[in-house]
């Protein structure tokens, strides 16, 4: 008998992991970035058709770039400085118009009510530059937010017989197979131990 579907919608989001790959498929280290408020990952796709007769004689399947947009409560400096590829001199970290993101894999995970995980892993992109925001403070406490977007492409992954953008694993309650199935397929390494924790270097 078939195993029975979940559909179990997510609510929340959890485990935010970027690590360094240049152009190879092990990570130079995996870091976490904690406190991750929403993330959006748009995969856009087109029909496109092709005409004679005055009828359609053939269609195709035309796909877009992947680009992410994440909120977060704060974006340590240390982590900007590794995605967006920063210069730093005498405790100083500077952003210029030749600074160049290094290739980044990215993993997290959309959490369900019953402790479930669905992850989600992205090979290969590139983070921009965010915006840089501030309020004055009013009558009452209002906590500010950070908001980061990149652009994925598709890398070679193992296992796969075709470069892939995304991948994503579902673990039930209490289990991590997949989970750690996904970040030795995107980042060539383990999952780190202590998850809560980044900075694991490769």
């Amino acid at each position: 008998m078939a195993e029975q579907k979940n559909y179990r919608s997510s609510t929340g989001v959890d485990e935010f992991f970027y690590g360094e790959i240049g152009d190879g498929t092990v990570a130079n280290y995996i870091e976490r970035v904690e406190f991750l408020q929403n993330i959006n990952v748009e995969m856009p796709q087109d029909i496109v058709r092709a005409y004679g007769d005055n009828k359609t004689a053939e269609m195709a399947t035309s796909s877009g770039d992947i680009s992410v947009t994440a909120g977060f409560h704060k974006i340590p400096l240390e982590d900007k400085q590794r995605l967006l590829g920063l210069e730093t001199a005498d405790g100083l970290v500077a952003i210029g118009s030749e600074d160049n993101s290094p290739y980044v894999a990215v993993i997290f995970a959309k959490t369900h009510e019953d402790g479930s995980r669905e992850y989600v892993g992205l090979p290969k992109g590139l983070f921009t530059r965010p915006n840089i925001q501030g309020q004055t403070k009013q009558d009452s406490v209002e906590f500010s937010s950070e908001e980061i977007s990149a652009q994925f492409m598709d890398r070679t992954v193992e296992g796969f017989s075709k470069q892939k953008s995304v991948i994503f694993a579902y673990d039930k309650a209490g289990e991590t197979t997949n989970r750690d199935a996904l970040f030795q397929k995107v980042f060539g390494q383990a999952y780190p131990s202590g998850g809560n924790q980044g900075g694991v270097e490769g």
